[in-house]
Parts: structure tokens; C-alpha cells; sequence
């Protein structure tokens, strides 16, 4: 047993998400959103290389003493899987362990929406999942991977960053490919994915513009594609794409996407108040013709409006989705009204409302 798997039982006890390692401070761990100190002693650079040494595979210290940081995945056998970070800082190294459930949440068990199981079963286009680190995205899209591989007969490849959920082949094959083990780069591993009769490619993270062109490329050709960015709200992801292009390129790209775009899922994370533990709140954007035609003549302002009338359909803007958790009484008002997208919704549940803010 590696001297480190003694944390991981200890998160394991705490109930927490995240173990943070750092030199010159005691370990600390995330719990129900908030990092709370461990009773040790601060760590010592040397002792904490030595022991996260011990379960990095050779190839990633290398690239971590060449660079100053790596991502990779550890298993604890029979025990969890972890997303791995080591990175240098002022005091010396320090490193971030994020538990992955070695279990699979389904979407009942996540009270997910019902139409995401509509986008699970679409047979192409491109679904995004989208929202700020930590906030459930990699829960989401592994639920959505699940219900495709118990629900359809495909061929299924996940390209990430490192490997978390690891799904077992069920109706459907599933190959895990990982950046920097199996394959170079995620835009290496699309241009293969193609030649390997892929019904539904799983792209961990959509970080550049090679990336995202073989995704959009994938799913105008007949393929299902997930993928994931950083952006808070469905017309932001969709501006967020298109902008990643060269000007002279963009009128292009935005008639592609327009086309292959079927949906997007923006997600916040919120600590509960009525029980330990967190919930999310979705912004659910369901493409049809007139979504399709805002995008494709740059009027993505107004998608929010075709939101509100679009709801039997399966549309649900982020503020809907907080305020039914704020009137359910599973958050605090002040955390609602942090993010929420129209504050003058949520100002009202304020004890104590911003001086700042404005009409």
C-alpha cells in the first residue's frame, strides 16, 4: 500500500471531494464545497515529493519536472480512482486529488432532467456540458454515457484528461483512450476516433481550435458528440466556440454549429442548507429551428427569450433552476443571488441586499 492511500481513506471517512497537499501547510480537504485543515503537521517539500512520487507513473514525473505541472489518474485498487495534480509553487510542490465514484451515478439517482436522455439517444450532433470547474460537469456527462451504453448497441470512445468514470462495456463497446498515455493530444485522438467506427465520441475538454473544428467536424458526419467547456451559460458557450476561430472563418463556423448543435447543459453546483451535501442547478438549452437560426445570424442575446417560451420542449434557463431550489429551501438566498444570471430576481430573499447594486 502507497504511504498516500492512508489520505484517501481519511477522505474517504470525511465524506470529502477533494485532497489538497501542499508545502509548508497541513493537508487539507474539500468537504460539501469548503476546505477544511487536517490536524498534522505542515508538510515538507521533500517528504511530500517522495510520497507522491510513489504513485506517479515514471513518464508523468518526467513531464512534471520538464514542465511544473501534470494531470493523471491513480486507482487505489478496490478501493477509488482519483484525478491526480501535482504543480510547483513558491514553498515547493504540492499536489490535488479529486475523488471519481467508482460508481456511476445514474440520472434517476442525480434527478437529472428527462431530456437528457433525449440527447443520450440522439443519433449525431453535438451536446455540450458546460460550467465552472468543480460543478459537476464530468457526473453529468458520465450519467448521459451510461444511459447511451445500457439504452444502444454503439461503439463508444472517451478521449480525457486524465480517465475518470471508467464505464464496462454493457449494450454498447466502450474504449477509454487517455491524453499522454494512449494517445497525444485530444485532437489526435479525433482524427483516429474517425478511422474506428465511432458511433459516439466523449471529448473530455474542448480547449483549442483543432479540438473544437474535429468535434464540430465529427458531429456533422454522422457521429454523437459530448464535450465539455468552461463557459456559465448557453449563449456564452455557444459565443465561446465561435470566437475561437479567425474572423474570416467565423460566418462558417457559425452555420456549422448552428446545424450541429442539439444542446447545451450549463450547471452550478450550490452547498445545501437543508442537508449535508451539494445540488446543481442546469441551464438546459434544446436546439430546434428557431435556436438554430438565432445562431446561425449572430443573435445569441435573444436565445435566452426563446428560452422562456421554449420550455415544454425542455428548455430550462439557470435562474428557473435556482429558484426552485431557493423556494424549496435546499440553498441560502446569498449564494442564489451570487449566481444567478438576473440578480434583480433573487435581491428580494436578501436579508442584507449589496449597496452596490442598481436598477
Amino acid at each position: 500500500m502507497a504511504r498516500i492511500d492512508s489520505f484517501f481513506r481519511f477522505m474517504k471517512e470525511q465524506n470529502a471531494s477533494d485532497l489538497h497537499l501542499s508545502t509548508g501547510n497541513p493537508p487539507l480537504l474539500r468537504i460539501h464545497g469548503e476546505l477544511v485543515r487536517v490536524d498534522l503537521p505542515p508538510l515538507e517539500n521533500d517528504d511530500l515529493k517522495a510520497m507522491v512520487y510513489e504513485i506517479a507513473p515514471e513518464q508523468k514525473i518526467k513531464v512534471f519536472e520538464e514542465t511544473g505541472d501534470v494531470d493523471f489518474g491513480y486507482e487505489y485498487p478496490g478501493f477509488a480512482r482519483y484525478r491526480a495534480n501535482f504543480f510547483n509553487q513558491r514553498n515547493g510542490i504540492s499536489a490535488v486529488f479529486r475523488l471519481i465514484p467508482s460508481k456511476v451515478l445514474t440520472m434517476e439517482e442525480l434527478e437529472l432532467p428527462p431530456v437528457l436522455k433525449r440527447f443520450a439517444l440522439l443519433k449525431k450532433g453535438l451536446v455540450l456540458v458546460t460550467g465552472p470547474t468543480g460543478s459537476g460537469k464530468s457526473t453529468t456527462l458520465a450519467a448521459m454515457v451510461d444511459y447511451a451504453n445500457l439504452h444502444r448497441k454503439d461503439h463508444i470512445i472517451t478521449v480525457e484528461d486524465p480517465i475518470e468514470f471508467v464505464h464496462r462495456s454493457q449494450q454498447s463497446l466502450v474504449n477509454h483512450r487517455e491524453v499522454g498515455v494512449h494517445t497525444r493530444s485530444f485532437a489526435a485522438a479525433l482524427k483516429g476516433a474517425l478511422r474506428e467506427d465511432p458511433d459516439i465520441l466523449l471529448v473530455g475538454e474542448m480547449r483549442d481550435l483543432e479540438t473544437i473544428e474535429l468535434a464540430l467536424t465529427a458531429a456533422a458526419t454522422g457521429h454523437l458528440v459530448f464535450g465539455t467547456l468552461h463557459t456559465p451559460n448557453a449563449p456564452k458557450t455557444i459565443d465561446r466556440i465561435i470566437d475561437v476561430f479567425p474572423a474570416n472563418q467565423q460566418n462558417q463556423i457559425r452555420a456549422g454549429l448552428s446545424e450541429s448543435l442539439k444542446g447545451v447543459v450549463a450547471q452550478n453546483l450550490f452547498r445545501r442548507i437543508d442537508k449535508p451535501g451539494r445540488c446543481a442547478a442546469l441551464e438546459i438549452l434544446v436546439v430546434d429551428t428557431p435556436i438554430s437560426n438565432l445562431i446561425r445570424e449572430s443573435k445569441t442575446h435573444q436565445i435566452p427569450g426563446m428560452m422562456q417560451v421554449g420550455k415544454k420542449k425542455g428548455n430550462q434557463p439557470l435562474d428557473d433552476a435556482i429558484m426552485d431550489h431557493l423556494r424549496a429551501a435546499r440553498i441560502a438566498p446569498e449564494e442564489a443571488y451570487e449566481k444567478a444570471i438576473d440578480k434583480k430576481k433573487f435581491r428580494v430573499f436578501l436579508k442584507n441586499p449589496p449597496d452596490d447594486w442598481e436598477d
